[in-house]
Formats: C-alpha cells, structure tokens, sequence
C-alpha cells in the first residue's frame, strides 16, 4: 500500500516567471505523512534560500520575508531528503498543478532528471471537492469552515499550517464511503410488500464502523421479526 503524503509549498511569486522575467522560487515546503487514516508525527518541513527577492503580492499571503530566509538551505542541498521522503507515494495537494509545476521547476533548474508525476501518484483535493461541491468556494478557509476545522491559526498561508489543516480536510473530504447491503425477499402477501417498500434499500454513508454495526442490528431485527420473508442476500 502506498503512503499518503500530503503537500504544500510557498513561494516568491504566484507564477513561474514574473513581470520582470525572473524565476520565481519556493521558499517553504512541508510534508505530512497519512498512515492509517491518522496524521502521524513524520513530517518534511524546511524553509528555503531563494536567493531572490520576494513579491509585494506573495509576502501578504504569507509574510515571509528575504531577512528570515537569508540563512535557510537552498532547494539543492535538501532535494535528495525531499524525494525520499514523497517518493512512491499517494501525493495530496491542493490545486496540485501549481505545487507540481514550482517542484518541477526547481528540479529542472538544478538539471535534476525526475518527474514527479512519475515517482508519486498526485490527488488533488481541489478536483474532490469540485466534484463534491459543484459551483460553491473550495478553497482551503471555504472547504475547513464547511467541515468545521479550526482555522484561528490561519492568519497568514504557511506551508506547514496549510498541510496540517489539508490532512484534515482530506480525511474529512473521504470519510470511507460504504454501500450496506440491502436484504431482498419475495414478497407473499400485501403486508410484505409494505416491508420491501420500506426496508429493501441500498443506503450509502459517509459513517463510521459504529453506524454500520447498528445498522446491521437494525436490519437483523427486521429479518427476526418478519420471519414469513424469503430473505436472499
């Protein structure tokens, strides 16, 4: 089974190239690995040298300043603990496309030879929530207020806080989803045919193990008493 990471980075700028021409760079990335459906304490997190500066635009969505990163690794001398750390994995990301396109970038500025779409498999929460959430806000604040996770902390975007609230989120977005199987009979007289139209269904949840053994119950409490039943699996 492959490990679920989650991702997210902060940069310079809000595209690869800005108005002047220059590249733009990641200056923080963090990673938080998923295992089991529990957030566990293995966790990439570094801020980065980009060794150019920041963008007005960029340093009010997370105030990170060119003084605080002067003294942080630059993307090539933590790279190698980088793609250890994703490799193989189950990549979760919100709008996946920028993150990718920014660590692809600063791979191929080092003249590093390796795709991330071909080492990891990418989930993107974003496309999840469109689908679950069609013509609503899905972004991060939208998506955690709707799910009722504490977002106090948010005050400006930060890789790390982002990739905490996202882990979250994400267990939140796929709660297992699980068919219960429903119990089919012939139905010999009008009385049973009121019990079909009642009980005979397939109910879908987004529940948890406690529901669905008392549901369970449920459904072997109505085969006990309607005993004149054919029930067929």
């Amino acid at each position: 089974m492959k490990k679920n990471i989650i991702l997210d980075i902060e940069t310079t700028g809000l595209n690869i190239i800005d108005n002047n021409y220059k590249y733009n760079k990641i200056i923080e990335i963090a990673a938080i690995e998923i295992k089991n459906r529990k957030i566990t304490n293995n966790i990439f997190h570094t801020y980065l040298n980009p060794i150019r500066k920041i963008d007005p635009i960029s340093y009010k969505i997370h105030n990170i300043n060119n003084k605080f990163l002067k003294n942080k690794p630059i993307f090539k001398n933590i790279y190698k603990n980088f793609i250890k750390f994703i490799k193989n994995s189950n990549l979760i990301i919100h709008n996946s496309k920028f993150d990718i396109k920014f660590i692809q970038h600063e791979l191929n500025l080092i003249n590093i030879n390796i795709k991330i779409n071909e080492i990891c498999n990418i989930i993107d929460t974003l496309l999840i929530a469109r689908k679950k959430f069609p013509g609503k806000k899905n972004n991060l604040n939208s998506l955690c207020k709707r799910y009722k996770i504490n977002i106090l902390e948010r005050k400006y975007h930060g890789a790390l806080i982002d990739a905490k609230l996202l882990a979250h989120l994400y267990l939140n977005m796929t709660r297992q989803q699980i068919t219960l199987k429903s119990f089919l009979y012939k139905p010999k007289n009008l009385k049973n045919n009121l019990i079909k139209k009642k009980y005979n269904k397939i109910i879908k949840y987004n529940i948890n193990k406690n529901t669905i053994k008392l549901h369970n119950k449920y459904l072997q409490y109505i085969k006990k008493k309607y005993k004149k039943c054919i029930w067929l699996k």
